[in-house]
């Protein structure tokens, strides 16, 4: 066999052996923050208290269904409380799924400090309050549901999500702090009682899988968000 034609056989082994490679599998968790509350409004503590969103919160999830709409979802999840809830019924539309609720989305619980604001813990909670600004620990919180409690739940839920669809986008609408452990998880460190990420309400932000390996490619995505609406989070957050 000439040289030539050996390399012309080379070549064609190479390529069928290219064309019946399966291609990585790609997953993308879409996690969105639900719409404000009248509680982001009023600067309270929620945890998993239950208020609903405000007239604002829901023009943020109507804008972000618009930035949805007609996008194609392997799968559709919610937290179980009602700010989340409501976000994603107003996006059914839009990506033409049902959500399922999802109890290991919910936010960390406070325990005795929901629905309070930061006067009223300082006021009810001085010695807490007083080690928490010292340094900030969700451990310190009476009756919470502590650090590892709550990254070990979220890791957990978002893993099964993940195993349920291995490829394609699969939508979250979610809280703050549980997108806070999913970024963190992947960058390879825990909380404590700080959130470095800043997550505004109906933001978006995505972590991508290939091949078991995980990226975050976004966070805090608001282009959807009109000026206004962007205002108003920022002041509420």
């Amino acid at each position: 066999m000439s040289n030539r034609v050996h390399a012309t056989a080379q070549s064609v082994a190479r390529g069928t052996d290219h064309d019946t490679e399966r291609p990585p599998t790609r997953s993308r968790l879409l996690l969105v923050r639900h719409g404000e509350s009248t509680w982001n409004r009023a600067r309270r503590i929620q945890g998993q208290l239950d208020p609903p969103l405000s007239d604002r919160g829901l023009t943020q999830a109507r804008e972000l269904a618009e930035r949805l709409s007609g996008r194609s979802l392997a799968g559709f999840y919610c937290s179980d409380l009602a700010r989340a809830q409501q976000t994603a019924e107003a996006l059914v539309d839009a990506v033409g799924l049902e959500p399922t609720p999802e109890v290991g989305l919910r936010e960390i619980m406070l325990g005795a400090w929901e629905g309070k604001t930061r006067d009223e813990l300082e006021a009810e909670f001085p010695e807490e309050w007083a080690a928490w600004m010292r340094r900030p620990s969700w451990d310190l919180v009476p009756g919470g549901e502590g650090e590892a409690p709550f990254a070990d739940r979220v890791t957990a839920t978002l893993g099964e999500i993940r195993a349920r669809h291995p490829g394609g986008d699969v939508l979250c609408v979610t809280h703050g702090g549980v997108i806070q452990v999913g970024i963190l998880e992947v960058v390879g460190r825990g909380s404590g009682g700080f959130f470095p990420f800043m997550i505004e309400n109906c933001s978006l932000t995505v972590i991508q899988r290939r091949n078991g390996r995980a990226v975050v490619t976004s966070v805090n995505d608001t282009c959807h968000l009109s000026s206004a609406a962007m205002r108003a989070t920022e002041l509420s957050n």
